[in-house]
């Protein structure tokens, strides 16, 4: 392919990268990987929460049993509990046989609670359970069960504020963010932005009769300076978009999707950030882990800003 990606991607476990403050995460990820704490990632919407879950998951020594996964945005409060606890025949009305929830089923391996942030109240109680003394009571039981389970979770909200806004319990959240995980973002990680494209159409090429070879420059520098607030899935999206609406072996501006068509003005300004930074440096009296926790990014990217805007 011509105009390509000349860094190489690194592979874990699905997650690819070639950026020095991703590959920096990764590490502190295997590291943490090898304990036995609770890990709460904080990141947004569509930077790939579950794969780094999974992969600490694989890098552990649980890695040989089971993992499973729950996003507690998706489901109603009865259906989480059933989920979690299991239930017991005529618990209530559609319960029609015994069924094991996922604390009994994941027994020995790993739980990903995605969007930990949506979890009511009640079965936070329940989880905090799980987490201090290793039992559950099915819906339904009477009798308490055993579990030994390693919890990682996500949220791409900051639970310190729910706490203050009693919608999360505090005693559950400092058991859920032993090791809190900071994900960056992909305007944070701008070198893989190229190489993952290059990845995603070289994918949809060996799915699809059109062949692309090149980006026109002014599409990668649509690419490069786009604020991706979707992060990597957006990016998987936009790259099959224009594999889709183009034709020939050249992605022109035009394939690009109306929001990166003009990157410039989708780019907030700099002047505009560094006032935001500065406001807030200042409401919130200099606490920085304060600061980067209300923007949603790490006390270490929060500090790179701090040094570009000379604050």
């Amino acid at each position: 392919m011509s105009n390509g990606a000349t860094l190489t991607l690194t592979n874990f476990n699905g997650l690819l990268t070639c950026s020095p403050v991703m590959l920096d995460f990764m590490a502190k990820a295997s590291r943490v990987a090898k304990t036995d704490a609770a890990i709460l990632i904080r990141g947004q919407t569509g930077t790939g929460k579950e794969l780094v879950a999974r992969y600490i998951h694989l890098q552990s020594r649980r890695s040989k049993a089971t993992f499973s996964a729950l996003n507690c945005a998706a489901l109603s409060r009865e259906l989480m509990a059933s989920e979690l606890f299991g239930h017991k025949r005529g618990a209530f009305t559609g319960a029609t046989h015994d069924r094991a929830g996922l604390f009994k089923l994941t027994d020995g391996g790993t739980l990903f609670l995605d969007e930990i942030a949506e979890m009511p109240l009640d079965i936070q109680a329940g989880l905090l359970r799980v987490l201090q003394d290793q039992c559950f009571t099915p819906l339904g039981a009477s009798e308490a069960l055993h579990t030994n389970i390693r919890i990682l979770s996500a949220t791409h909200q900051s639970l310190k504020e729910l706490v203050q806004q009693k919608l999360f319990r505090e005693d559950l959240m400092y058991r859920v963010r032993v090791v809190p995980l900071y994900l960056p973002s992909l305007a944070e990680r701008t070198e893989d932005i190229i190489p993952l494209a290059w990845h995603f159409l070289t994918q949809l090429n060996q799915q699809n009769v059109r062949q692309v070879e090149g980006l026109e420059p002014q599409v990668i520098e649509a690419l490069s300076v786009y604020a991706w607030p979707g992060n990597v899935r957006e990016l998987m999206n936009v790259c099959a978009y224009m594999h889709a609406i183009g034709e020939g072996p050249q992605v022109s501006l035009v394939d690009l999707p109306a929001d990166l068509f003009e990157p410039v003005a989708t780019k907030q300004p700099q002047f505009d950030e560094r006032q935001e930074l500065l406001s807030l440096l200042q409401e919130l009296q200099g606490n920085r882990q304060a600061v980067a926790d209300a923007l949603g990014i790490s006390r270490v990217t929060l500090w790179r800003k701090m040094k570009q805007y000379q604050l």
